[in-house]
């Protein structure tokens, strides 16, 4: 297995909150209050987690530059780590 995909997994399954919010976002386009609802979680940790896991290639943020109504999509590498970790 690649490293940045071992890495990936590693951080994902270290929190339950993260694997939360990568399966809320699934093959979907999602904004984080639209996570936040969907996961129970308070729209202060989906932001944070949704700010590292953009860091780690697991999820992109389509229109960085805006501050609000920001959109998140699942990478590539998301989706395996997601797979494997199921």
């Amino acid at each position: 297995m690649e490293k940045e995909l071992i890495k990936g997994i590693s951080l994902v399954k270290s929190s339950e909150y993260r694997s939360k919010i990568l399966k809320s976002i699934g093959k979907q386009i999602r904004m984080p209050s639209e996570i936040a609802n969907d996961t129970a979680l308070r729209l202060n940790h989906v932001s944070m987690f949704l700010k590292e896991m953009v860091q780690h290639n697991l999820i992109i943020c389509l229109n960085e530059n805006d501050r609000k109504g920001r959109l998140y999509k699942i990478t590539e590498l998301g989706k395996n780590v997601l797979k494997r970790c199921q």
